[in-house]
């Protein structure tokens, strides 16, 4: 990957939507010389996919919170079982497994309080073998960007 595509990585990340001639011009390239590199880009997996980003507040979606979870046991069968259960979950929009004193870092978008009193409830602690979790709720968002760094 060279810095020209690292250019064109940059501009798709700021808007997916760019046209190939825009990028083109931004980067000193031809428009089929652009598409020829995201094509290669998209096929060595670097670019994944394009998305919209859309608003959680306008999709009631704007309850967040961080789940810490600990599994009772740390059995391969557990492990995953909760990991093939909880990506399945459509609130659960982040899972990470990770060290420290939890095994597991959720972050959920609900609608309110009562939305994840339920989901807490019937769906999450519902899974075999958690042993405990801890719940952390936003209070203001300062920072959720999408954007990887790209030197």
């Amino acid at each position: 990957m060279d810095s020209i595509d690292k250019k064109i990585l940059k501009l798709l990340q700021q808007n997916a939507e760019i046209t190939n001639k825009r990028i083109g011009i931004e980067v000193g390239l031809s428009t089929s010389a652009v598409q020829l590199r995201r094509q290669g880009l998209e096929k060595e997996g670097v670019i994944k996919r394009y998305a919209a980003v859309l608003d959680k507040k306008s999709l009631d979606r704007s309850f967040v919170v961080f789940c810490q979870v600990t599994l009772a046991r740390h059995k391969k069968e557990y492990i995953e079982s909760f990991e093939r259960i909880i990506t399945s979950f459509k609130e659960v929009v982040g899972c990470y497994h990770t060290s420290g004193d939890h095994d597991y870092i959720l972050k959920i978008l609900v609608k309110n309080m009562e939305a994840y009193h339920f989901f807490l409830v019937n769906k999450l602690t519902a899974i075999e073998h958690i042993g405990d979790t801890h719940s952390a709720f936003v209070i203001n968002e300062l920072k959720d960007a999408l954007e990887i760094p790209i030197d």
